[in-house]
């Protein structure tokens, strides 16, 4: 099956788009190198780390980003800690 020249266009472009989505932000811009899912999930799992998914209240979530921007830390790193603090009692 052929293609009409604008749709061969059309593709190309498309192609070009989800490249620029999957970029990192250049250092100048103040980003970091951002590491591909394969090596982060590589990473995460070196350091014993396991995805654990959880829906949450909109009211409870906002209030651990407040608290993790407080403390200027990771969301995962105060989710942790009160999970922690909540089984030890």
């Amino acid at each position: 099956m052929t293609m009409k020249p604008s749709e061969l266009q059309k593709y190309s472009a498309l192609k070009i788009v989800n490249k620029m989505k999957k970029a990192a932000t250049p250092d100048r811009f103040g980003g970091t190198a951002v590491l591909d899912r394969r090596e982060q999930r590589r990473l995460d799992q070196a350091a014993g780390l396991i995805p654990f998914a959880v829906k949450l209240n909109s009211d409870l979530v906002a209030q651990v980003n407040a608290l993790a921007q407080q403390r200027k830390v990771a969301v995962n790193e105060i989710v942790a800690e009160l999970l922690q603090a909540a089984l030890k009692k």
